[in-house]
């Protein structure tokens, strides 16, 4: 009852930023986040990515990219990724990786996949909205920056859901391919930098929770020259030994702090505001 009230108030909050904004007013910055702000992780949905210059860890977000998930923790759990190089880096875009060849030109054993560009969403899908443009709605899904069609209409589609997609906000984990659609096997990339022209065009399927920080310190190139950086290790949180296993939360998108946040920046940014600049504080001990 008492996270009801306040989940509550925080969106009445939300709802009278944009009036603020129009005001001048800024929103009062708020606090830092205190215990029912935080949610735990799911361990077998989360990759540990260990490279020469520090650790990674992506949240992966089976509801948007089902197929993709699951092959990316296929690979992860048979070793595919280990020592395999970020061949392809260009600083205000992405970390490329996954290539047995370490060229762009490789790909696993198994068969390529059909494109997961968009998603559908239903009513009670978990779903927080930061920004309502009428005709589509912005919100997160976890950490996961997402837009979709206008939740009234899904009383209109055949499944009752509408369609939505991923935001390539900096730390979003998409799947790399060729030319056709089709064609993601193997390859991913980490967003150093927000780039929205790769949306609905390339399947997102996570994104980094921890460590923005060592994917922007990969060093670059296009192809990157050597000695190249590269991931010594992957595993899935999982299946790590307990004794080894991170703790780790992350701040949820649908609690109090959060949306204090977006009305902050909301006020401050006004027709400026993006849901990539929007911080998701987590704590890895």
């Amino acid at each position: 009852m008492i996270r009801t009230l306040l989940l509550a108030a925080a969106a009445a909050a939300l709802l009278a930023a944009p009036a603020q904004a129009q005001r001048g007013q800024p929103a009062p910055a708020p606090a830092g986040p205190s215990a029912q702000d935080w949610r735990a992780v799911d361990p077998d949905n989360v990759m540990v990515i260990d490279t020469n210059k520090g650790r990674i860890f992506v949240e992966m977000y089976p509801s948007v990219a089902p197929a993709h998930v699951e092959r990316v923790k296929t690979l992860t759990r048979r070793g595919f990724y280990d020592g395999r190089s970020f061949f392809r880096v260009i600083d205000v875009f992405m970390a490329q990786t996954g290539d047995p060849l370490d060229t762009g030109a490789g790909g696993s054993d198994l068969a390529d996949m059909e494109a997961e560009f968009t998603f559908r969403r239903a009513a009670g899908d978990p779903f927080t909205a930061v920004a309502d443009s009428g005709a589509a709605q912005t919100g997160f899904i976890g950490a996961l920056p997402v837009m979709t069609q206008n939740p009234m209409l899904m009383a209109m589609m055949f499944d009752g859901k509408v369609a939505g997609w991923s935001l390539y906000c900096p730390g979003v984990a998409g799947m790399a391919r060729g030319s056709a659609e089709n064609s993601a096997n193997s390859q991913f990339f980490l967003m150093r930098q927000a780039y929205p022209s790769l949306e609905k065009r390339y399947t997102a399927w996570g994104r980094v929770i921890a460590g923005l920080e060592v994917v922007r310190a990969i060093k670059t190139g296009e192809p990157v020259a050597p000695p190249q950086d590269v991931m010594t290790r992957a595993r899935m949180l999982s299946d790590l030994p307990e004794a080894e296993r991170p703790q780790i939360r992350v701040v949820d998108t649908a609690g109090p702090w959060f949306t204090a946040q977006v009305a902050q920046m909301r006020a401050e940014d006004g027709a400026d505001f993006s849901a990539c600049n929007l911080k998701i504080p987590s704590e890895v001990k």
